[in-house]
């Protein structure tokens, strides 16, 4: 039962990731059919970063009054709806009433399924998990640059991943079974569910965890920095096509899944801290590129490797929250580590588009850059610190 479990929740996590990344390839595309300037994508990233960030802080209480499969399933339902009248939209004011349910629906499944598999799976299990994430967020670019390709319709490329939404909807919704038997077998579940009540407050006491935010914030500000820019950087700077672009930022997030996929293979030989470290070296040499004046294509691989590198770090971190934290806490804290990411979405892809407006796009590689220092060094406190002041668990 724990298996099929597991499968579902994969299922649900391509979900999670389809749109996530269809924004930043359909972009190109939308600024110019709406006659908007290119940093109004700030204004939607805003607005689904705050729907995430509030879904994530009461996270906790959300699923003690649902439970983590109902509430998945509503989540994913939600996300569904709103990628359908995204495709039907033909006012970009509509689509700003539309991005903080999205991201609303996609913070809360984030949230419940993360500290679910960090608790009741291997650590092998929930890289992989993040794999099937990288599947969505691989898959939407890809979808994009085909429909982008035929005749330019980015509200077709919504629409075919809206298809596929619906059937992961389906299958979350029929998957209620399964959660409630799972809960039953679950001797522990009731004791997280009573203690995962920590208030901002307490967490923000903890010593160790404003080490944990920043670690957070800059992994993920580079993540979707480069997701949801990338696109944007080619057309404009590098002068590629859109549809050409489009696939180009696929390979990235082929990276992230590859990297997450073989990051799951790897565990058995590595801890945590290591594959994080081994990511990181390989972020480097990406970075290294991006900031030389090579071909295009040479970019578009070093986006690649900066997926390969960076996929792994988010599911490697957030697997060690219930070592570090306890299992009674794991949720509250992960609630917390989740809306952090956010933040870093919320914040930094759109300041970005506000100096690239006024600026230029050609500042890309070096915010990587500053990115990738800030996420190295304060990943390198936090894991020190916190492994120290851990409850003695081996990790």
């Amino acid at each position: 039962m724990m298996t099929l479990l597991l499968l579902v929740i994969y299922i649900t996590f391509i979900g999670l990731g389809l749109p996530d990344s269809i924004l930043g390839s359909a972009w190109p595309a939308i600024y110019i059919d709406f006659n908007l300037p290119v940093s109004s994508q700030s204004l939607l990233t805003i607005l689904i970063s705050t729907g995430t960030v509030t879904a994530s802080i009461f996270s906790a209480r959300l699923i003690n009054k649902f439970g983590t499969g109902l509430l998945t399933a509503i989540s994913t339902l939600l996300s569904t709806i709103c990628l359908l009248c995204f495709s039907f939209s033909n006012s970009f004011y509509f689509l700003l009433l539309l991005a903080f349910p999205l991201g609303a629906g996609a913070g809360a499944i984030d949230a419940a399924l993360n500290n679910y598999v960090s608790v009741h799976y291997s650590a092998t299990k929930m890289n992989f998990l993040h794999s099937f994430y990288g599947v969505g967020v691989a898959l939407s670019p890809y979808i994009m640059s085909f429909a982008l390709a035929i005749d330019n319709n980015w509200r077709q490329g919504y629409r075919m991943v809206f298809f596929i939404m619906l059937a992961i909807s389906i299958i979350a919704f029929a998957s209620l079974p399964l959660w409630e038997k799972a809960q039953q077998k679950d001797i522990e579940s009731k004791k997280e569910q009573k203690n995962n009540s920590l208030s901002l407050i307490e967490i923000a006491k903890i010593p160790t965890i404003k080490y944990a935010w920043i670690a957070y914030f800059s992994t993920v500000a580079l993540e979707f920095t480069c997701g949801i820019w990338g696109c944007t950087y080619l057309v404009s700077s590098e002068l590629l096509s859109e549809s050409f672009s489009a696939k180009l930022i696929t390979l990235y997030y082929i990276g992230i899944t590859l990297g997450r996929f073989l990051s799951g293979i790897v565990s058995v030989k590595l801890n945590n801290q290591q594959i994080v470290g081994l990511g990181y070296s390989i972020v480097g040499v990406a970075v290294i590129l991006m900031l030389l004046p090579v071909p295009a294509i040479v970019k578009g691989v070093a986006l690649l490797l900066i997926g390969l590198g960076n996929g792994p770090t988010f599911p490697n971190l957030i697997y060690l929250t219930p070592k570090f934290y306890g299992q009674e806490n794991s949720q509250a804290i992960t609630g917390t580590l989740l809306a952090v990411c956010n933040v870093g979405i919320l914040t930094i892809p759109p300041l970005f588009g506000v100096l690239a407006q006024v600026l230029s796009l050609k500042i890309f590689p070096l915010v990587i850059l500053i990115f990738y220092v800030i996420m190295v060094i304060s990943t390198i406190i936090y894991l020190k610190t916190a492994e120290k002041n851990s409850k003695g668990i081996d990790l």
